[in-house]
């Protein structure tokens, strides 16, 4: 079986994600380290995870606004948990003009701004200054924003989509009167991203809450939705923090209750970026190439017309532009369905190819005899090869594919989260119990995935010696899962009656 990369995923994990997003026209390099061009296609499925995501978004209550790419760096030294997360990590801009020297542009001494401006890492500090002037009194809460931006964090070890110095986002931001109405709030975003993956992307995930030591810096509490990649590795895919008073009293986010008294705010943030295209690759993708989950393809069906130049060309692209036309008449998912007609001068085998690699999950062939015999070749993205190895391209009478496209949509999508589920649900071992153990099995194989053991909650100087253990051994505490079973021992890492379950993996 020849494949349509050079590179599978057994020989070389990095290089094939490389390779899909170079194949599958998602991105290219930009010429600043760190930053990516986002091709077409790459730039489709983003739109459609932000078109479904920001319906769930507005379904819950919450608004768009904007706010501003640069944020003075006072707001950032009002708050010093939250500044030291992110110091290493900030964009400074420290000057508003540059003059010619030597033949060369530098900053001009003269135009040294009197404070210097972070290029925006996150939002909570600029949005907790609004707050501050939106919040008086009680009648003000919840105040419910959200917005799509892009943000800056100069990382020094950078992979498109995953870990990026420039990346797209939404960011939630909301302010509360009770601590309660925050939980909720926090958990109630929480299982927004949990259904999105799963239902949008086909993406199996774990969600719950992060330790002490993962938590966002600033936060009092961080949740997340973890997701296994093909390698075995963990991805965070979307998190939410409650932040207490954290920020509101860095901020002066206060109100007046209802008995005339003075409160800080209890807030929350929460977030998504384009990291999950990363992990929708590592997820579904295979040594072809991506395969896109229907919901967030940005087309559903491709149509190849297979031309020859003949005169009975005409006939078939007639053949197909109607065949897409029924097709984008119908439903799916509750959306008009997505198809296209590929009329660019190319082969059919290379457009074919193209798509398959680009992960369409259905395309369409046509040639003369289907045009004669009132046929249609239809090939499944997410079963690409009968047993025998050659390509399934399935014969289907025109009027029967159009009845069934639909149904054929959703099962392609059922049955990529079921590969998904079923990899995810086979890569955590529960049965580890003590840290040796823990150490020979993640060292045992190159693809271990997850374990999931007693965790005793540690803190201090106990919780920073599990830590160090944890990095010598390239293991990260991802999180304690909402729906994991209750504690019955003792904790892996130090030996103490443990309280909850937590999973520990290698991570992106």
């Amino acid at each position: 079986m020849k494949h349509a990369l050079s590179v599978t995923r057994e020989q070389d994990f990095s290089a094939w994600y490389q390779a899909v997003i170079s194949e599958a026209d998602l991105a290219e390099e930009s010429g600043v380290r760190g930053c990516m061009v986002i091709r077409p296609w790459g730039y489709g499925i983003w739109e459609r995870i932000q078109t479904l995501l920001d319906a769930r978004i507005k379904a819950t209550g919450h608004e768009n606004c904007y706010f501003p790419l640069f944020i003075p760096l006072s707001y950032f030294e009002k708050e010093a948990e939250h500044v030291d997360g992110f110091a290493k990590e900030m964009a400074v801009v420290t000057h508003h003009r540059l003059i010619q020297k030597d033949g060369k542009l530098v900053p001009d001494p003269e135009a040294k701004l009197e404070e210097p401006l972070v290029v925006r890492p996150t939002s909570e500090t600029v949005i907790g200054a609004a707050f501050s002037r939106w919040v008086q009194s009680w009648r003000d809460l919840p105040v419910l924003i959200n917005q799509w931006a892009n943000v800056v964090r100069w990382e020094m070890r950078t992979r498109m989509f995953l870990r990026t110095t420039e990346f797209l986002w939404q960011e939630g931001h909301t302010a509360h009167a009770t601590v309660d109405e925050a939980m909720e709030e926090t958990m109630k975003m929480l299982e927004v991203y949990r259904s999105f993956a799963e239902d949008c992307v086909a993406m199996p995930v774990v969600a719950g809450e992060k330790p002490e030591n993962e938590r966002f810096p600033g936060a009092v509490a961080t949740y997340s939705i973890e997701a296994i990649m093909q390698d075995g590795k963990a991805l965070q895919a979307g998190t939410s923090h409650f932040l207490g008073t954290t920020f509101s009293a860095a901020q002066n986010i206060k109100f007046q209750n209802s008995e005339g008294a003075q409160e800080l705010a209890q807030t929350t943030s929460w977030g998504m970026s384009t990291r999950m295209i990363g992990g929708l690759i590592m997820v579904h993708g295979d040594d072809d190439g991506l395969r896109v989950p229907p919901r967030v393809a940005p087309y559903q069906i491709v149509v190849v017309p297979m031309l020859r130049d003949t005169d009975q060309d005409a006939a078939i692209v007639d053949y197909c532009a109607d065949l897409v036309n029924q097709l984008n008449a119908l439903d799916v998912f509750r959306e008009p369905v997505r198809a296209l007609l590929d009329r660019r001068p190319a082969k059919a085998a290379t457009k074919r190819w193209g798509w398959v690699k680009k992960g369409a999950p259905i395309v369409i062939e046509v040639g003369g005899r289907d045009v004669a015999g009132g046929n249609v070749s239809v090939i499944r993205r997410d079963r690409l090869y009968r047993a025998d190895g050659k390509l399934d391209s399935q014969i289907v009478a025109k009027g029967d594919f159009v009845a069934g496209a639909v149904a054929m949509l959703e099962d392609v999508q059922a049955s990529l989260f079921a590969d998904a589920k079923a990899r995810l649900d086979g890569s955590i071992d529960k049965s580890i119990t003590d840290i040796n153990a823990l150490k020979a099995y993640f060292n045992a194989s190159t693809k271990p995935g997850w374990a999931l053991v007693q965790w005793a909650k540690p803190t201090g100087e106990a919780l920073e010696k599990v830590v160090q253990w944890l990095k010598g051994e390239k293991l990260t505490l991802r999180n304690v899962p909402n729906d994991a079973e209750a504690a019955d021992g003792v904790c892996v890492f130090t030996g103490e009656t443990a309280v909850e379950r937590v999973l520990v993996g290698r991570s992106y």
